[in-house]
This record gives structure tokens, sequence and C-alpha cells, in this order.
């Protein structure tokens, strides 16, 4: 059993698919956003002090934290402030690739073992109308670069190269992976 120091419900939904034992505690850990450090840095950054920050509260337990980012061209997408910075992020994405980077951290009897997973989106150009219509929805509003690609917005992506659940939110290989190097059980 590990903890998920997160309140994505897509990270939740993920782990739950691939049959991980897991509670929720939510990190109350101050994240990082900045174009000054490179997006992996962020990510890794964050992932380490939301697993940190729970590990603090629950030492006994394995704790998996995360954070993801979209970036293209040294810039960082985070989650959309309001629609038209939804609207913004999305024509700025549009007709051309990004990458969505991941950053995950077990924290385990005091060590700290993390990783970063990125995987290229290729979207298609999308008109105004398009990113208005989609904007609408709602569906952007808590999505890291105001997309989701198990949702509506999959009419718009061209291809993926690598990791589908990354883009999601959660890198599930990368994941396994990362709790056999920290010794967390997943009960899988």
């Amino acid at each position: 059993m590990i903890l998920l120091a997160s309140q994505s419900p897509r990270r939740r939904e993920l782990l739950a698919q691939i049959g991980c034992s897991f509670e929720v505690l939510v990190s109350d850990a101050e994240e990082v956003m900045t174009d000054a450090l490179a997006p992996e840095d962020v990510v890794r950054e964050n992932a380490r002090r939301k697993a940190l920050a729970v590990a603090k509260l629950r030492p006994d337990v394995p704790v998996l934290g995360a954070d993801t980012v979209v970036a293209r061209a040294g810039h960082i997408y985070g989650k959309p402030k309001d629609p038209a910075d939804a609207r913004r992020m999305l024509a700025s994405l549009a007709g051309g690739a990004h990458e969505v980077l991941t950053g995950i951290a077990f924290a385990h009897h005091g060590r700290v073992f993390d990783d970063v997973v990125r995987t290229r989106v290729f979207f298609a150009p999308m008109t105004q109308e398009e990113i208005v219509r989609y904007v609408a929805t709602g569906e952007p509003m808590d999505k890291a670069g105001a997309y989701a690609v198990q949702g509506r917005a999959a009419a718009f992506i061209e291809r993926i190269e690598g990791s589908y659940s990354n883009v999601v939110g959660l890198p599930l290989h990368a994941v396994c992976m990362l709790a056999k190097r920290a010794g967390a059980n997943l009960g899988i």
C-alpha cells in the first residue's frame, strides 16, 4: 500500500486501473512554477515536495508525489486561470508539438527516489471557433495545458510519442519501476 499525495482524480483513476493499493493524503506543499527553471526541474522539485510533505505525516508508508506540466519552447503551461487563459494556451499549442512532463517521487524511510517522464504531443491546427467551443465545455479548466487527452481534446491530437498515461497525468510504467527502486509495494 502507498499514499498518493495528490488530489487529482485522474491519478486516482490511473492507479486504480492497474490495481494499485493506495490511499489519498493531499499534500499542502507549496509548488514551484517558474520559467527560470527548466520544466523537468520544476516537475521533479514539485513531486519531491509533495511526497516529502506527506511523508512527514505518515513516515511508515511509501508516498508518491507527482507533478505534470505542458511545455513548449521552454515555457511552462500550467492550469489555466480562467477561460481567456485557456483559449490563449490552446491557441499557442494548436498546430504544433509540445511536451508533457511529469515528475514522480517516492518518499520512503527517509529517502526520495524520483524520475521525470516526457511525452511529445502533436496538436492539429484549431480554429478560433473550435477553441472557444472546447473551452466552453469546461473540460480544460483544471488541466495542465488546458486540455484533456482522454476527453474531447482527443479530436485534436494527431499523435503522441511516449507514454499515454503520462499525458493523462501519471506515467504508470515509470511509477511501477520507481516503486521497485524505492521498495514500495503497489499491491499489483
